[in-house]
């Protein structure tokens, strides 16, 4: 009978699907419906008139930007499309934060008119001009974030840092060097003004700049603030500084003088300058969100508010300056060919980023160093962590080439990850880096020491002296470069070391140098100075975590012995070994275990969960540190840091 019931019920529901089914094939199936006709492409064409930008910075109390933008219009045009910049120079992806324009209306022939968002590039304003109009006003707010939560802090009570492309449309159709702008800011009372701006001409706290193609505009931020100083560092360029609190600007005259190290340093490496003047843009402050942000003739620059006045305890922090000072050549005079794009609408491409922020990694450690701008300790130290990391920190190199971390932007858009050591991240700048150190002795030793990567960069990104538009290139034109300086299968060295997967540890520049990486029970004094600063633990080489101030994991080595006890981010350390947790417990333990077959035992908390974790672990403290193998004699890597000017 049972049998009989099943047979039933199974019969039931295929004549119930057959059906549905039926049905199905009688009514109409879903279609794709038309996508919103195309954003007009760029052409290089002039735009109709200037367009006049005035932004009102002054409201610190609030923290908002009040803009006013009047675009004029060729006549007869009916169908205008405005667009927020999407694609920042700088940022490698599509970074454009839409979402703080508010309050946005459009006006013309003085009636306010309605505008349609595109609905798949959402950065689009569609709007249907009346017969006759010959401009278009645009009224609007750019609500800067209050707390690092929403964004990145661009105004405090004592500084602001404005970033034209941030509060501004630009129309769609042409390039962005085609189409002018006339410039006004309004800041608060009193305030100092920087940047790279020409024709500066102030009005009470009115500030206009020349008129200036939109482009270049987007490549001249201001930096503003009460408490601000600027000094000459030779060769037109400037030194502008913003900080906290007045006596963050004290820099002793011996300090400031690495900074002018610095200008002949580069001038001395690269050969030929391409900018008429340069700015280095500074905020000495915690309040105002971290920057380190390239431009043709400045750079958008934070430190540590105390990192002038306590100069050798801050001089981990100080590479920002360097590096991107680099880029004025590397990233913004020479580009690779596929990052260059006519507006901030087509996407970017990043597969030569190994040269763009590899190199100008490399050559920021290296004119750090051989301006004193950091110590030569410093960046060997630096050197040492990076070495570390690609020798055991970083097990996704088996499985992901350092060419495909050029995505890592796009993929991520420098969001937290849980298994950073697994899944890598924007490692095209410190393995680069590494990977140009070995193009560099390799030169040395094949030329016995006469060149270097120094006369890549003179041949490489010192031509047409003077010239600051952009020349782009391509893996073969690098290739071709690196041939003249030294003969050697410069193509199949990068592709295997930067397209290749599961290569060995990048450690050869260094040895080819006369350094090798050791590993000791202290940080060096680059590790040191971040975790002090940043008041964290670094256990990534023994137990394969990082701890925050209150015990709490903040990241963990994949495959690590903290991460195959069961230890992963947020889990927090209450107890070790019976013990209260602090550094020095933790630390103590660690050694101890060293002598002892017995594991470290954790009492580690995980939401309203407690347990106790054993980590049979023995090895003790272990931090990177590289050692000359010269015995104190001159070596490759000595003479590549060494100054070429004093």
């Amino acid at each position: 009978m049972k049998s009989l019931f099943a047979g039933v019920t199974l019969l039931t529901s295929l004549l119930l699907s057959t059906s549905v089914q039926a049905q199905a094939s009688t009514r109409p199936l879903p279609m794709a419906p038309p996508l919103p006709t195309e954003i007009p492409a760029a052409r290089d064409e002039a735009y109709a008139g200037t367009i006049d930008l005035a932004i009102d910075a002054s409201d610190i109390t609030r923290g908002v930007y009040r803009v006013t933008q009047t675009i004029p219009v060729a006549a007869g045009t009916r169908d205008l499309v405005l667009l927020q910049p999407g694609w920042l120079p700088g940022n490698h992806s599509e970074t454009g934060p839409y979402a703080l324009l508010a309050d946005i209306r459009f006006y013309a022939n003085g009636k306010e008119i309605p505008w349609v968002r595109d609905t798949v590039a959402v950065n689009a304003f569609r709007l249907v001009l009346p017969e006759g109009t010959t401009q278009v006003t645009a009224r609007f707010v750019h609500t800067s974030p209050l707390q690092s939560g929403e964004g990145r802090i661009t105004m405090t009570q004592e500084m602001l840092n404005l970033q034209w492309e941030k509060m501004s449309l630009y129309p769609a159709g042409y390039y962005t060097r085609r189409i002018p702008v006339k410039p006004t800011v309004t800041f608060p009372k009193g305030w100092t003004v920087y940047t790279a701006l020409d024709g500066f001409s102030r009005t009470g706290d009115t500030v206009t700049w020349n008129t200036i193609d939109y482009e270049n505009l987007v490549d001249s931020p201001i930096f503003a603030g009460v408490h601000a100083q600027r000094w000459d560092l030779g060769q037109n360029v400037y030194m502008d500084v913003v900080a906290d609190e007045p006596e963050f600007l004290a820099i002793k005259p011996e300090n400031l003088e690495t900074y002018r190290n610095l200008v002949k340093e580069a001038l001395a490496t690269f050969g030929a300058k391409h900018f008429d003047h340069y700015d280095f843009l500074l905020a000495l402050t915690d309040r105002m969100g971290g920057i380190g942000l390239e431009h043709h003739r400045s750079s958008e620059n934070q430190q540590e508010p105390k990192s002038w006045i306590n100069w050798a305890e801050m001089d981990w922090d100080r590479n920002v300056i360097s590096h991107e000072f680099v880029h004025s050549w590397n990233g913004k005079f020479r580009r690779g060919i596929d990052a260059w794009t006519p507006d901030y609408q087509q996407p970017m491409q990043n597969t030569l980023l190994w040269v763009y922020e590899g190199q100008t990694q490399f050559w920021g450690y290296v004119l750090a160093a051989r301006s004193g701008v950091q110590s030569r300790e410093m960046v060997t130290a630096m050197f040492a962590t990076a070495a570390g990391k690609y020798a055991e920190g970083t097990p996704g190199r088996a499985w992901r080439s350092v060419e495909d971390t050029v995505n890592a932007p796009q993929l991520n858009r420098r969001r937290p990850l849980p298994y950073t050591s697994l899944t890598r991240s924007e490692d095209y700048y410190v393995e680069g880096a590494l990977v140009w150190l070995e193009a560099d002795q390799i030169i040395r030793q094949g030329t016995r020491g006469a060149k270097g990567l120094d006369d890549f960069a003179k041949a490489f990104f010192g031509v047409y002296p003077g010239d600051w538009s952009q020349l782009t290139y391509d893996f073969d034109e690098v290739v071709k470069t690196l041939d003249g300086v030294y003969a050697y299968d410069w193509a199949t060295f990068l592709r295997t070391r930067l397209y290749g997967v599961n290569q060995p540890a990048p450690l050869k520049g260094l040895e080819m140098g006369g350094y090798k990486l050791v590993w000791k029970d202290k940080p060096n004094v680059y590790d040191k100075g971040i975790s002090d600063d940043r008041k964290t633990l670094d256990l990534t080489y023994s137990l394969g975590m990082t701890l925050n101030n209150d015990g709490e994991v903040t990241s963990t080595l994949w495959d690590g012995p903290a991460y195959n006890a069961g230890v992963v981010n947020k889990v927090k350390i209450v107890a070790v070994g019976g013990r209260a947790y602090s550094k020095d417990v933790m630390r103590s333990a660690i050694t101890a275990a060293k002598t002892s077959k017995a594991p470290i035992s954790l009492l580690v908390q995980r939401g309203e969960r407690f347990q106790t974790v054993e980590i049979d672990y023995h090895g003790g403290l272990r931090y990177p540190w590289l050692e000359s193998t010269t015995a104190g004699k001159s070596n490759g890597f000595d003479k590549l840091l060494a100054s070429r000017t004093r």
